[in-house]
């Protein structure tokens, strides 16, 4: 066995999604309960009957790379060249650690609280990795300086989600500015960023600022899985420059050989018509309005979400995040999850997913703020 596998535990996530049961109100998972855009399906399936299911080319579709590419338009990143479809999203940050960082020297910095995937990745290919933390004060909000200060000579990588999952937090055009600038004028060999997009589609507010467009060392992830509620299609990507995306494009290929062609068909269709990218957004916009609503009738403590479909609840001082989850699950019959997963920034929170129909939403806030532990 891989002895770096016995200092990874499994996911807390799915561990408390394990116990849900037939009655619960499920605020857990980060899973659209939105059906896909069914005309995209149908459409793949009928070139499938026509053209079969071969592979594609290692990097994916052409056509697809270059509508992707000039969708989002990243300054130096505008071709096909610099996309490779990847299955979902957490394969382009598995592809984008290993090929960029050298486990004998290189170190990932990661901006918490985040995503948990980041650092078992890291952590499975032996690569050092640190976090520095958002602090609640600010309401998790993204501090270039904080992030500058914690750099050491060997941190080669930044990972940031932006909109973040668990928070909803954005990072500012002039925060992603001020990082950028600070990076450019640090010198020596540059810092990357690892900016997680999955969420940019489902933003709420008008100051969302995009790393990709501002600093020239940015590989950029993203996927259909949330924006379309593709969750099980496992389609992502990667963005980066030409030179760099040439060699995730070989590590993707000895990993995968080539994302699933069928999945490919569907998002060639979404992003070959104008609009289809974000037509789910307006539901969760509608929707966010009803959550915000029902968040301050709760008399919860929240933070109000820039993107994404999560908010952050606090519990009361000093309670942990983690044995409150399996309370609430196990004698309140309400999926949450706890903060603690998402760094120490995080502990004495937990993320709700707001997917779940509104009046269960609502039910779900009231049973956590009658558990006596917030």
């Amino acid at each position: 066995m891989n002895p770096r596998l016995a200092t990874i535990e499994p996911s807390q996530i799915r561990a408390l999604a394990a116990k849900k049961r037939p009655t619960s109100i499920d605020l857990g998972l980060g899973e659209p309960t939105l059906l896909p855009q069914q005309r995209f399906i149908d459409a793949a399936a009928r070139e499938t009957a026509v053209r079969g299911m071969k592979y594609t080319l290692n990097p994916g579709d052409l056509e697809l790379r270059t509508l992707i590419a000039r969708h989002y338009a990243y300054p130096g990143m505008s071709e096909g060249r610099n996309v490779c479809i990847t299955g979902g999203s957490q394969e382009a940050m598995y592809v984008a650690m290993k090929t960029l960082l050298d486990p004998a020297r290189d170190e990932v910095l990661i901006v918490e609280p985040a995503y948990p995937a980041y650092a078992k990745i890291a952590q499975l290919e032996g690569i050092a990795v640190r976090s520095v933390g958002m602090p609640a004060a600010t309401e998790f909000r993204y501090d270039p300086g904080a992030i500058m200060a914690a750099l050491r000579p060997e941190t080669r990588l930044i990972v940031i989600g932006s909109p973040s999952n668990p928070t909803g937090r954005v990072i500012t055009r002039a925060a992603a500015q001020s990082l950028a600038d600070a990076l450019l004028a640090r010198g020596g060999e540059p810092v990357w960023i690892l900016d997680d997009e999955l969420y940019r589609e489902l933003t709420y507010v008008d100051d969302a600022g995009s790393l990709a467009a501002v600093y020239p060392h940015t590989i950029a992830i993203n996927g259909l899985s949330k924006s379309n509620a593709l969750t099980g299609l496992r389609i992502g990507w990667t963005i980066a420059p030409a030179p760099l995306c040439d060699e995730l494009i070989k590590v993707h290929a000895w990993l995968v050989t080539a994302a699933n062609t069928f999945g490919q068909r569907i998002a060639l269709g979404i992003f070959s018509e104008p609009g289809a990218l974000s037509e789910q957004a307006a539901w969760y916009r509608e929707r966010r309005i009803a959550v915000l609503a029902a968040l301050r009738d709760s008399g919860l403590t929240f933070v109000e979400p820039d993107g994404a479909f999560y908010a952050c609840v606090k519990l009361a001082t000093g309670t942990d995040s983690l044995a409150a989850a399996y309370r609430l699950v196990d004698e309140h019959d309400v999926v949450t999850i706890p903060g603690s997963i998402f760094g120490a920034s995080l502990e004495g929170w937990l993320r709700l997913s707001w997917v779940a129909p509104i009046d269960a939403f609502r039910d779900g806030l009231a049973r956590i703020a009658s558990a006596a532990l917030v």
